[in-house]
């Protein structure tokens, strides 16, 4: 199995890199997982609705160059659904058994997911109504992902 986070911007805090890095390193022996880091778009912090779309949209596009016909899609989003750790992991199973080998995770900007992406997404997550920073995302998702593998090989990390 194939499971890549495409992410919006470049980690510059070494505790979040470090974190990344050893989940990565937990993840070998179980799949092939994959980082990918898109730029972010250079935006003031005052900006117009349409100045903000424009932003999504330019790294959205960035997103879905690295995004594989095959791939099936879950973009982080607000409005998604919450899963329990045993859900992430019972829909990982579940794709993998059904033939979806390759998962893609995808972690917006500051400012969200561009329409694109959400459509081109067959399900959108939530890790609920908090607001948390898209970079300390990546690392709960990737914990999240590791959680998950251990938890359908019947392994004891998830108690």
């Amino acid at each position: 199995m194939l499971i890549q986070i495409i992410g919006v911007g470049k980690l510059k805090e070494k505790y979040l890199v470090q974190g990344i890095q050893e989940y990565t390193k937990r993840l070998g022996p179980y799949v092939k997982f994959q980082v990918i880091e898109v730029p972010d778009e250079k935006a003031p912090d005052n900006m117009s609705e349409a100045e903000v779309r424009g932003v999504k949209e330019r790294e959205g596009e960035r997103i879905l160059s690295h995004v594989k016909s095959e791939a099936h899609v879950i973009a982080l989003a607000i409005g998604g659904q919450l899963w329990s750790s045993e859900d992430l992991a019972a829909e990982m199973d579940k794709l993998g058994t059904y033939g979806t080998s390759h998962i893609v995770f995808v972690i917006g900007g500051s400012h969200g997911l561009s329409d694109a992406v959400l459509k081109r997404a067959q399900q959108k997550l939530s890790f609920g109504r908090m607001t948390l920073p898209h970079q300390l995302m990546r690392l709960v998702l990737v914990e999240q992902i590791y959680r998950a593998v251990k938890i359908n090989r019947g392994e004891p990390y998830h108690k």
